[in-house]
């Protein structure tokens, strides 16, 4: 890690560092930072000029957000990173700018990282660089003799958001790298070579840090965003809260709290940088206290309800409610969402879509189906009696991949008489509304007279609309991660109109979510279920307990600690499917080596018939290399300049 710019006169590097930040422009909520690149005259920026009045400062500030993970279609580590998206192969030039695909595939290296957040390369932003700038902005505010006139409170709302962005660099870090070297303040350009090469600290002082830093931050931040047409985006006390409450569900979950494997792991000098192999529940009471008091934090913010219409199915608006959960700007269940990379998001949303559906539309449109949803992925879903599809004692588990026709009782969800797989039929609401596949009815504000009568059909066969036609962009397993596309995305001859929307970053279903699961794991599961229960009313599904009870071949599940922890984690893959929650959440469970230890399948797409498309093909075999993998690889360079710097294990 660097931390200085170069060896010049202090005077310089003060207006090349500003120079630098000054060139990242993030957009929080619309139209009026868009001039933020004129924000010194004369192309000549200085620190002083950067905090000199308001209207500079809150500029630098906008600088606070640049470094945030990007949200894209193409290379992003919250869609390939694992095992439940997969997407095309098509030469050499394909793969090589694939770096979280690469990173499912096995190719993660110690040479040149995949997605290297500690470096800034390989399509994930540097993430020291995001605390460098954050440091700046608070050592300048934070000096009551800049920024002349500023309102008092305007200040420490400032710096609270500052810290806010700070703790969340060095959480994104947390997660990837485990101990990391705590960036409290930057160096002076003066620093020698000793101060420059920082240690990592151990776990449990990043965790305290970050903790501490997060408290901190939310005493000064505002319940509600007011200003919405221009401060949309911006930090909440809630959304401090929730990322606590986050961290610490990360810090007390068994990656990091009584893991043997990395138990004598020690820096250069003896100091252990894990904890030992006991397992701490103090770990999950403070996850829950600080689940609680982010559930204390949130006025207005309530689980999403899609506005109900007299064109609509009960099964339809069971579907857009978890749509629009994700999708619908603004909406009642957002805690933070994240505005930077809505440049992006159209391009997202093509991706997830499944060919082209609209038959009044010609052309094959470029960059569709980019997306595959692989099976790993849709067994996850529950049957329609809410339970897992291999514990449903109604549900045909051993004959998934056998082709049945469609009756009248699939109406919404799979046209009537259609021949498809019956993995595809009899399944939970949030299965139809975030996939779509060969069958499928799919429901957009296009549709014919806005009514789910007329959903468009999903033709999926080889040659078909929506099946494969060209050499790239199809979908590569039959099954389409629909429910990141906004509904009211619309197809023509020339591409796709859409609206942007911010990405939900955190909302209310996650942290639910969270709180059932620290509550499980200190003896209080049954405090956790009318949470669950909550989420899953919101989709049409009947209450844990009842469905256990009903339909499962195991129905005392929900009545041991055990049970419920393997309903909890299963709940979060699927309420959160596709919004990058699974990445991190199968590495803090220590899970990545069970199922990314599987192949990667999907069904023939070449198959012009549903008796050959229906066939199970194997795509790749993944190999996720345990303990190693959980963790990423500093690059070997940084080892050779620091050397006080250690490998993660196994690298």
């Amino acid at each position: 890690m660097k931390l200085k710019i170069n060896k010049t006169n202090s005077s310089r590097c003060k207006k090349l560092f500003v120079y630098i930040h000054i060139a990242f422009l993030v957009l929080i909520g619309g139209n009026s930072c868009s001039d933020y690149l004129d924000v010194v005259p004369d192309n000549v920026p200085t620190l002083d000029h950067a905090f000199a009045n308001r209207r500079e400062a809150e500029r630098y500030l906008y600088t606070c957000y640049t470094s945030l993970p990007k949200v894209d279609a193409v290379s992003n580590i919250l869609f390939m990173g694992t095992d439940d998206m997969w997407t095309w192969g098509y030469g050499e030039s394909h793969y090589t700018y694939q770096s979280p695909w690469k990173i499912a595939c096995g190719d993660q290296n110690v040479v040149d990282p995949l997605c290297n957040a500690w470096n800034g390369n390989n399509h994930l932003n540097n993430m020291f660089q995001g605390i460098r700038i954050c440091n700046t902005f608070l050592e300048n505010i934070e000096n009551q003799n800049k920024v002349p006139g500023l309102n008092f409170q305007v200040r420490k709302r400032w710096i609270a958001e500052a810290k806010f962005l700070k703790a969340y660099y060095h959480f994104y870090l947390f997660r990837m790298y485990g101990p990391i070297p705590i960036t409290d303040t930057n160096l002076p350009v003066s620093a020698n070579r000793d101060e420059v090469a920082v240690k990592r600290n151990s776990v449990d002082e990043v965790v305290e840090y970050l903790s501490k830093l997060l408290t901190e931050a939310a005493i000064d931040l505002p319940l509600l965003i007011e200003n919405e047409a221009n401060e949309a985006g911006r930090i909440t006390k809630g959304a401090a809260l929730t990322l606590k409450a986050k961290l610490l569900v990360t810090a007390a979950s068994p990656l990091f709290n009584g893991n043997p494997d990395f138990a004598d792991y020690t820096d250069k000098e003896g100091k252990h940088l894990f904890c030992d192999a006991t397992v701490r529940t103090e770990k999950w009471e403070k996850a829950v206290k600080a689940c609680e008091a982010a559930l204390d934090s949130l006025p207005g913010v309530s689980l999403y309800y899609f506005p109900k219409s007299g064109m609509l199915s009960e099964r339809t608006q069971y579907k857009m409610n978890l749509r629009g959960a994700v999708t619908e700007k603004w909406n009642s269940e957002l805690i933070w969402g994240r505005t930077g990379e809505q440049s992006n998001n159209p391009d997202m949303q093509k991706a997830a879509l499944p060919g082209v559906y609209d038959t009044r539309i010609d052309n094959n449109l470029y960059g569709t189906s980019y997306w595959g949803v692989t099976f790993n992925m849709v067994d996850r879903f529950y049957s329609k009696n809410g339970v897992p599809i291999d514990e449903d004692k109604t549900w045909d588990y051993a004959g998934r991949y056998t082709i049945a026709t469609a009756g009248s009782d699939q109406k919404y969800n799979v046209k009537e008489g259609y021949r498809t797989a019956k993995m595809n039929l009899d399944r939970e609401n949030r299965f139809y509304a975030s996939l779509t596949f060969d069958g499928a009815l799919l429901y957009m504000d296009n549709t014919i007279n806005k009514s789910d009568e007329n959903s468009w059909l999903i033709e999926g066969l080889f040659g078909k609309r929506c099946g494969r036609q060209t050499q790239e962009y199809y979908c590569i397993t039959g099954y389409n991660p629909t429910k990141l596309a906004y509904y009211k995305l619309s197809m023509n001859d020339k591409g796709c109109t859409t609206e942007v929307y911010p990405w939900p970053e955190l909302r209310l279903a996650d942290l639910y979510l969270l709180y059932a699961e620290a509550l499980n794991e200190v003896g209080r599961g049954q405090e956790a279920i009318p949470y669950l229960d909550l989420i899953r009313e919101r989709s049409g599904l009947k209450g844990i307990k009842e469905s256990w009870s009903s339909y499962s071949r195991n129905p005392n599940k929900p009545n041991t600690q055990e049970g419920l922890r393997e309903i909890i984690h299963q709940e979060r893959e699927i309420e959160l499917a596709f919004e990058g929650q699974r990445l991190w959440d199968l590495r803090r469970w220590k899970k990545a080596e069970i199922y990314q230890n599987k192949p990667i399948l999907g069904w023939n797409i070449y198959g012009k018939t549903p008796e050959d498309y229906y066939k199970v093909t194997t795509l790749f075999q993944q190999e996720f290399k345990a303990p190693r993998d959980y963790l990423w690889p500093i690059k070997e360079y940084e080892l050779l300049i620091n050397k006080n710097l250690t490998q993660n294990p196994g690298w």
